[in-house]
């Protein structure tokens, strides 16, 4: 029979042992993903082309390419007539069909007046990617305008 205190420790032994293998990032940091099938999830960096020199965006592929994360924009915009730099990318996932995206997040998701909005038109190919991207809050007049971007897997 276990004693109580021998009983919590198992329990804390095993919380320990057991959980996620999947490593949490932002931004432009490598990822590594542990995936059952010998398909991996991809780290994409890409460069804008028509913004700010030094615009840059970021993003995850799964690893059976249903489903886009970890979207980050880095670099100027927009806000209430002034250039501001940021590093910022919605919560949610964008839906992978047949490797192209053309959707939106707003966040919160009910939107309001001080929403985010984040667009995403995108086109994936192998290790490559190319489309545009929007992110604006209407109210507060702040906005990338549309920008076009192209990415490589890392």
């Amino acid at each position: 029979m276990l004693s109580i205190s021998q009983f919590i420790g198992c329990c804390l032994l095993f919380a320990c042992t057991t959980g996620s293998t999947e490593n949490q990032h932002s931004g432009d940091n490598n990822m590594a993903a542990a995936s059952p099938s010998s398909a991996k999830a991809r780290h994409f960096a890409g460069a804008i082309s028509n913004g700010m020199k030094g615009d840059s965006l970021f993003f995850d592929l799964s690893a059976d390419g249903s489903k886009l994360d970890n979207l980050t924009f880095k670099g100027y915009w927009r806000c209430s007539g002034k250039l501001e730099s940021t590093r910022v990318g919605p919560e949610g996932s964008f839906k992978v069909l047949n490797g192209k995206v053309n959707d939106h997040i707003s966040e919160p998701p009910n939107g309001g007046s001080t929403a985010w909005r984040f667009d995403l038109d995108a086109t994936i190919k192998g290790n490559t990617a190319a489309g545009t991207f929007r992110m604006n809050i209407n109210n507060l007049g702040c906005d990338t305008y549309v920008l076009k971007w192209t990415a490589a897997a890392r």
